[in-house]
């Protein structure tokens, strides 16, 4: 526990985690909740929401001792066929902490919005802390957080590459806000069917957090689709792997 507390990759990563669902979940929240003062505010800001609460997310992972400040499981394993981090030893305890990360900021923001979870319907309600799609077929479902996630991932690739950030590299920190870019592009172009995962400690997470908050009116947790916004971006980030791996990307 005391290392876990220490400034480091785990604890970036439980830390960036952290607030990347406090700023994520939480702008869904001031769009969904009965009486929020954002209600209503619609998709668009619910991307930009996200698209900020990943820059956010990876700049406090970065300030906390994680020099990759990955916030998603997807992407370390991706990064771990690539060789980023030196063995699955190193990286299973920064997917932990990701995913515990995430539990933890879904209870902040059920905490935030104490009192505006009474009233509102249990879909609003789980759709705070966790996706669902817009029409549910498990297949096309699946196919979509794939895509998404290959995406995501070949896209913060290309960003990082040699291609376009030269040898020099970015000003430190520029490269963070244009990730930010590749997410509000993705939530634009792919969120629409399944509210898009992309991240299981983003999805599974919170939706962890659901199922033992005493939420008043609250439904279930829809554990039949969690495997969808968990499993579709670890098969998404192999892909993108082999992918990049293939272009000299990765």
């Amino acid at each position: 526990m005391c290392s876990f507390l220490t400034p480091g990759p785990v604890f970036g990563e439980f830390f960036g985690t952290l607030v990347l669902v406090v700023f994520g979940d939480g702008n869904v929240a001031a769009a969904s909740l009965k009486d929020s003062k954002g209600s209503g505010a619609g998709w668009v800001h619910i991307c930009w929401g996200w698209a900020w609460a990943v820059v956010l997310g990876a700049f406090a992972a970065n300030a906390m001792g994680s020099p990759q400040g990955d916030l998603n499981p997807a992407v370390t394993i991706a990064k771990t066929l690539a060789g980023t981090y030196s063995s699955w030893g190193e990286a299973i305890p920064v997917m932990i902490a990701q995913m515990i990360g995430g539990i933890c900021g879904g209870v902040i923001v059920w905490l935030a919005y104490l009192n505006h979870w009474e009233g509102t319907d249990p879909a609003s309600q789980l759709g705070v802390f966790s996706t669902a799609p817009a029409r549910r077929n498990y297949c096309c479902n699946f196919i979509t957080e794939i895509i998404a996630t290959f995406f995501l991932v070949t896209m913060i690739m290309c960003v990082f590459s040699k291609g376009v950030a030269t040898d020099a590299g970015f000003t430190p920190g520029l490269g963070t806000f244009m990730v930010g870019g590749v997410i509000y592009g993705c939530g634009a172009a792919l969120g629409g069917p399944t509210g898009y995962s992309m991240n299981p400690a983003r999805d599974l997470g919170p939706r962890i957090a659901h199922f033992i908050l005493p939420i008043p009116g609250k439904g279930g947790s829809d554990w039949g689709y969690s495997w969808v916004g968990t499993l579709g971006p670890v098969v998404g980030a192999v892909i993108a792997f082999f992918f990049c791996r293939a272009f000299g990307i990765m």
